[in-house]
């Protein structure tokens, strides 16, 4: 890996673990923003929880080194809320602002699991 791989690797991954943990925290506290927001766009109050939850749970999984199956269940996981969140936005009409938040998130799990590490990847087995 290159030292230009790398530096893309961890400013992107810092700064999608800050967001992912930081949006989890106002989730799992139950901010009234929060829970208007998902209200508005027509789900269950107690998705905040279990988003949060699992958000936290793929922040540390994608910092610890190893398990390598684990962190690409977090990558597929951030991917999954985050453009779930984008498609949600864009059906209730909301403005691209209230979009903006989710595709930073977005783009950031994709440029961490492309720029990520050999030791962070699972290593194909040969058949």
């Amino acid at each position: 890996m290159t030292k230009r791989n790398k530096i893309i690797y961890w400013i992107a991954t810092i700064w999608l673990a800050l967001g992912m943990a930081s949006t989890a925290i106002v989730q799992l506290m139950g901010v009234k923003e929060e829970t208007d927001n998902i209200t508005h766009l027509g789900y269950p109050v107690y998705l905040l929880s279990i988003l949060g939850i699992w958000k936290i749970l793929g922040v540390i999984i994608i910092l610890i080194p190893k398990f390598t199956l684990l962190k690409e269940w977090a990558y597929a996981g951030f991917f999954f809320a985050m453009s779930g969140a984008i498609i949600s936005y864009f059906i209730m009409g909301d403005p691209i602002s209230k979009v903006l938040p989710a595709l930073l998130l977005l783009v950031l799990t994709v440029i961490s699991w492309y720029f990520r590490p050999e030791s962070r990847k699972i290593i194909p087995v040969n058949a």
